[in-house]
């Protein structure tokens, strides 16, 4: 089908316009940023390509239905009158959910119920037979979005989130969402041609990440399955275009290193490493960051060191002051990007940041910063140049 459709692209706060460029790149129309969510439009190529090549897209949806409704009954009516067997069959298993903004609907979870009668009517009607509702592992997903009476109807495309890319087999205390993790990298400008470092790596997502962009390697490579697989309008051949196309990946051998202190997280890492079958692009050792020596530079760092849940406020502000006298002594040339969300520790960093953006981490509100670390100081560097 090359009919152009208009989609949906859900992402993460702060990384809209991480994802509207990546849309541009694989060909998207019409791409807009709003919040958490990118609008584009393309045909059902781009549909799947964006699912199977797009790294900082959470879920892809698929708008079917927009109509105004004053009130639950009306929202019930027309939604049974809509032709649901063009999009799912009795044979399908199905789940609904709802995100409601309105002074009319106030109850997100009734209003997901009502659109759920709503289509096991219209079948029952139809058929004398209803489709089984399936929360848990439903082959059709079904969103309703409603702005006060604005309501949108939706088909999810992707089913699980985009962000279980599939090669996580264990993960460590408070892990990095694969989703956060390349949008920090992508955020970064680091292209795979310098060392890439992660000197508190835990499970080794932003090693896999970093491996992965700076390959082309797409991430739903490692996916078992999309949502849209089980629509009635899947295009086996089309699916198996995309996923067999290799013409963005890139043969180049980029350095990437990883360490941490925990013994626990560094197998995690490694047995990961090994699923993503990446193992081979990237060295990680069980060792402290202060016992650690990059290459030499220009290179990037990005980090996500501990906020202190799990440890006092003393040793927090030691532990960041002796990080950054660290980045300062010997990571000359690097940019050093670091995510945290305690502001507090920051201010005990020592170094000049430049370029904050807020991000969420899970429910943490954090800062995402850049470090440059020069030879001497920044006025000696300008100096320099003259």
């Amino acid at each position: 089908m090359n009919k152009k459709t208009q989609f949906v692209a859900k992402t993460l706060h702060g990384l809209e316009g991480v994802l509207a460029n990546e849309l541009r790149a694989i060909g998207a129309e019409n791409v807009e940023e709003q919040r958490r969510m990118v609008n584009f439009t393309g045909t059902t190529e781009m549909l799947y390509r964006a699912n199977f090549q797009v790294r900082t897209a959470t879920r892809i949806l698929l708008p079917i239905h927009t109509f105004k409704a004053k009130n639950e009954e009306e929202l019930y009516s027309i939604a049974k009158k809509f032709d649901w067997t063009s999009i799912m069959d009795l044979s399908h298993k199905f789940a609904v959910d709802a995100t409601v903004n309105s002074s009319i609907f106030t109850h997100s979870h009734f209003m997901a119920l009502k659109l759920k009668d709503a289509i096991v009517d219209h079948f029952r009607d139809r058929f004398g037979k209803r489709p089984f509702v399936d929360p848990k592992n439903p082959q059709i997903q079904i969103h309703i979005h409603i702005a006060e009476q604005d309501c949108t109807i939706l088909l999810d495309s992707s089913g699980e989130s985009l962000h279980k890319r599939g090669y996580r087999l264990h993960q460590d205390v408070a892990p990095l969402n694969e989703v956060l993790a390349a949008g920090l990298i992508m955020l970064s400008g680091w292209d795979g041609t310098t060392p890439f470092i992660d000197p508190l790596c835990g499970s080794g997502t932003l090693l896999i990440e970093a491996a992965l962009i700076a390959k082309g390697m797409a991430p739903g490579i490692f996916r078992k399955q999309f949502a849209f697989e089980n629509w009635l309008n899947f295009e086996k051949e089309t699916f198996e275009k995309v996923f067999n196309d290799e013409s963005y990946e890139r043969d180049i051998d980029p350095i990437i290193i990883g360490g941490d202190i925990s013994r626990r997280a560094v197998d995690f890492a490694q047995s990961n490493l090994k699923e993503a079958g990446i193992q081979k692009l990237i060295s990680i050792e069980k060792q402290s960051i202060f016992d650690f020596f990059p290459p030499e530079g220009p290179g990037t760092v990005i980090t996500n060191p501990p906020y202190g849940e799990r440890l006092k406020k003393d040793q927090i502000t030691t532990f960041y002051k002796q990080l950054g006298d660290t980045f300062k002594q010997r990571y000359q040339g690097y940019s050093v990007w670091v995510l945290s969300g305690n502001g507090e520790a920051l201010k005990n960093f020592g170094l000049h940041a430049s370029n904050p953006t807020t991000l969420f981490n899970g429910p943490i509100e954090c800062k995402y910063q850049c470090y440059n670390i020069y030879s001497g100081s920044k006025k000696a560097k300008y100096q320099n140049k003259q």
